[in-house]
């Protein structure tokens, strides 16, 4: 493929989106650089606090707890409320989190802190997908939702290279900079980030039409949607399994822990590498396929896993895996967005935001326990079994209703709407960068907006619900 070729391939990925798609993608990228709570949280309590490795893990599988209330709660808010709204908000609850873990030393009020910041953190999620949804039509989702999934692992490597290179400066002040990060996130979204969430429909006494009324559990009433969310809860604790399984896995084969270190970085070296060339070449096609696919290819790295004896081998694992998580991340983000009706974009994501927040809480109770019990290669032939039911769910249960009206959408785009200055409704086709719609998208709208407002380790459910 020569140089042209290439730099033709990278115009047609990241062309034709919104301008305000792009705020929200830089928005993405300064927030995961600076994010080190996460990434040294357990070397923080045990070296730095003298807390022992027990304590550690409760403290970050808190954190995971928080996220299985908070995408619901953001994902209410982001309908309620509004996508911009929620966004500044947890965001500056999240900085304000990592302020206070930088001055708080006791045992239990670390706990809560961090308990704290998994709420805020998961409660975002489901406002910035929503929000993608509102700006880009439905033929450009799945690239947009990539190419923000592309953002937060950029940001999360070098996060971590980062913070290993500052280490010096003492973890404390590694998460006063993630503060800092994290409010810069929130003023890039209150001062560029229009609001895009659509006007509700109401009768003639002003309140909100009967079929708008959605709760999370009429959410989880909508067959379809419910087996998409209980399907990606059986990829989430395959996905989830190998950042507690490998590491031990490598140690009984007798390997050094630095092996690890290098074979699990290929996840992220993998992702940002590659994430663009896998967009271009699963674009267009049908997404039940690619969920099946994606499924599959979790199944097979997981479960070959069992087979591996030597770092290359590993690494190798983990290659078919990342390959499985490109897929298998937007393809989902953009699956949720098309069942989810205009006016509750924000729970459907939340509730899907739920089965990642869920397997990474439960994924790594269960992953140790199995290893302790029955041993690591029943952990890994148990993972291959899992992600070939969800492939099998996928093909069979969601191929009609996922695929239906998706050579229409690519082909001829769909004509997305969101309220503009003096409730204009402005079509998002015409957001592209060389023709935006001035009330929408120009700083003068912008500003009438804000007047009228209201006011680590990595771990994969933080990453992937990014996307």
């Amino acid at each position: 493929m020569s140089i042209d070729s290439l730099r033709r391939s990278a115009r047609a990925t990241v062309s034709g989106l919104p301008r305000g798609f792009w705020w929200l993608w830089l928005s993405t990228l300064v927030n995961r650089t600076g994010a080190f709570v996460l990434t040294f949280l357990s070397l923080y309590l045990t070296q730095e606090l003298g807390h022992s490795a027990w304590f550690a893990g409760l403290v970050v599988a808190l954190h995971g707890l928080g996220g299985v209330a908070g995408s619901p709660l953001g994902g209410t808010l982001t309908d309620k409320w509004g996508r911009r709204p929620t966004m500044v908000t947890m965001h500056l609850v999240t900085a304000s989190c990592a302020v206070a873990l930088a001055l708080v030393t006791t045992a239990w009020g670390v706990a809560g802190v961090v308990l704290l910041m998994g709420v805020s953190m998961q409660a975002v999620r489901p406002s910035i997908q929503a929000t993608i949804t509102d700006m880009v039509p439905e033929h450009d989702r799945r690239r947009a939702f990539a190419l923000n999934y592309w953002a937060l692992n950029l940001g999360f490597a070098v996060a971590a290279f980062g913070g290993g290179a500052a280490i010096f400066l003492g973890y404390r002040a590694l998460f006063l900079i993630e503060a800092a990060a994290v409010t810069l996130c929130a003023l890039i979204v209150f001062l560029r980030l229009p609001e895009t969430r659509p006007e509700a429909r109401r009768d003639p006494a002003g309140e909100l039409v009967e079929k708008d009324r959605v709760s999370v559990l009429d959410v989880l009433r909508d067959a379809p949607f419910r087996t998409l969310v209980l399907l990606n809860l059986l990829v989430c604790l395959v996905f989830t399994a190998p950042w507690v399984g490998l590491p031990l896995s490598m140690a009984a084969a007798g390997l050094e822990p630095g092996a690890y270190g290098a074979v699990i970085a290929v996840n992220g070296v993998v992702i940002v590498a590659f994430q663009l060339l896998v967009n271009k070449i699963t674009d267009k096609r049908s997404p039940a396929m690619l969920l099946t696919v994606s499924s599959l290819l979790f199944a097979l790295g997981t479960g070959a896993t069992a087979l591996a004896g030597t770092p290359l081998v590993f690494a190798v694992t983990v290659v078919v895996w990342t390959i499985g998580e490109m897929v298998h991340v937007p393809t989902n983000a953009a699956a949720t967005a098309k069942l989810a009706p205009e006016h509750a974009r924000g729970r459907y994501q939340g509730v899907m935001g739920m089965s990642w927040a869920l397997s990474g809480f439960l994924a790594p109770i269960l992953a140790g326990w199995v290893v302790d019990g029955p041993g690591p290669d029943f952990l890994w032939m148990g993972t291959g079994v899992i992600g070939a039911v969800a492939a099998l769910g996928y093909s069979t249960r969601l191929r009609r209703v996922l695929d239906e009206g998706e050579g229409q959408s690519q082909s001829q785009g769909q004509s997305q709407t969101i309220t503009g200055k003096g409730g204009t409704d402005v079509g998002l086709d015409a957001l592209a960068p060389d023709a935006l719609a001035p009330d929408v998208l120009a700083p003068a709208a912008v500003d009438d907006a804000l007047a009228d407002s209201t006011p680590g380790d990595k771990t994969p459910a933080d990453k992937a619900v990014s996307a």
